[in-house]
């Protein structure tokens, strides 16, 4: 089975190595042919330029394009799609466009994948189109495993998805530069500082997925009465930093929504 990467930026470069990685023929495309050059090398892929081409040879095909482009690529390659799995990580693109744009030919799934795919600790969020099959869904499920953890959600719940674990390596970044600040104000030289802050993250992040309890229960384990994390919590309460993450992921999930005007 051969794989068609089409758009080789971070996300499709991400799908591309996991899938070489995997023992996978992999093939892509990029929109020049010194991108193509500098991806081939960098990957060890063939690296062209003819998206028509690479849909006709391959048997899966990821669309990794900008969201404003996958119009103008999907109608491209329609021909060669009768039947073929198209997998779909543009942001805001709904399946029904994708399946629209490809004049009914294609069985589409959409993916919403993050940044930690890039080393294998990604998550990703995939939702099948109307016409799509069970089978479909889960090659798409199996092939973004590789990338990470996965969950299968209702298309309608994919903006959430996408303004949560889509952007949310963003939020989580500047958590982590907030706290390593907060070091070096306290004295700690920057480069330990980031790796308390780094660590302490992950760790936490890990636990919680192991013990599979709520966040709260473990929260109240490390809050003993009138120590010092209690009065770190309320300060940070007192700041609003509950109710401003809720609001980042609103407002990032109510973007995903309105991009799709422009599309």
């Amino acid at each position: 089975m051969t794989y068609g990467i089409i758009g080789l930026g971070t996300m499709g470069s991400a799908v591309a190595s996991a899938l070489v990685s995997a023992g996978r023929q992999v093939i892509g495309t990029t929109h020049s042919p010194a991108t193509a050059l500098a991806a081939a090398t960098c990957l060890g892929i063939e690296v062209g330029t003819d998206n028509r081409a690479l849909a006709r040879t391959s048997d899966v095909i990821v669309l990794g394009v900008k969201p404003y482009q996958a119009r103008d690529v999907v109608q491209a390659i329609a021909p060669e799609l009768d039947g073929k799995l198209l997998i779909s990580v543009c942001a805001a693109v709904t399946t029904a466009d994708i399946r629209a744009w490809s004049g009914d030919r294609a069985v589409v799934v959409r993916a919403m994948p993050n940044t930690p795919a890039l080393i294998g600790a990604g998550m990703t969020v995939l939702c099948a189109g109307a016409a799509t099959g069970s089978e479909a869904l889960a090659s798409a499920v199996e092939l973004f495993a590789s990338l990470g953890r996965t969950a299968v959600l209702d298309e309608s719940l994919m903006d959430a998805a996408t303004g949560l674990s889509g952007c949310g390596p963003a939020y989580v970044f500047l958590i982590i530069e907030a706290l390593a600040e907060a070091g070096v104000k306290l004295g700690i030289n920057r480069a330990t500082s980031t790796l308390l802050a780094t660590q302490t993250l992950l760790g936490s992040a890990q636990l919680v997925l192991q013990r599979g309890v709520h966040p709260a229960e473990l929260k109240d384990e490390v809050t003993t009465p009138g120590g010092c994390t209690i009065d770190g919590l309320v300060a940070l309460e007192a700041g609003g930093l509950r109710s401003t993450l809720i609001s980042g992921v609103m407002a990032a999930a109510n973007r995903s929504r309105t991009m799709r005007t422009g599309l």
